[in-house]
């Protein structure tokens, strides 16, 4: 079946291995390249992931965009996570001109339900 190709055959420790060999850089370059810490690599390569909740979004595009040939959906698909969609400046005026036309508690509403959203989306495995 079509969905049984997209289940990922590897985790992001797989995945920063496979990148390093390819591109034979240390774990320390790839953390200059998307500005973070060694140790922040060092721990997603030996699967500690500190808070639990996995490394951050703009870190993952931040790898694609160092490494291309490494797809958005193929790194946030290692790190268990569904790859965001892009949000276009008019789309995202729009949105946020919507949010400034609702009450305050519909605001806390919506931002609570918008952070469960997020939250489903930092795993996609159970």
């Amino acid at each position: 079946m079509a969905d049984e190709a997209q289940i990922p055959t590897e985790d992001l420790a797989q995945l920063l291995t496979r990148l390093k060999d390819k591109h034979k850089v240390s774990e320390s370059e790839i953390a200059r390249r998307i500005d973070v810490s060694p140790a922040t690599v060092n721990n997603w390569v030996h699967r500690k992931r500190g808070t639990g909740r996995g490394p951050n979004p703009e870190k993952l595009k931040a790898l694609h965009r160092a490494f291309p040939d490494f797809s958005e959906d193929e790194i946030f698909a290692a790190a268990g996570r569904k790859t965001p969609g892009p949000l276009a400046p008019e789309a995202e005026e729009r949105i946020l001109g919507l949010v400034r036309e609702l009450t305050a508690e519909q605001q806390q509403f919506t931002e609570t339900q918008l952070r469960a959203l997020v939250e489903g989306n930092r795993s996609t495995r159970s």
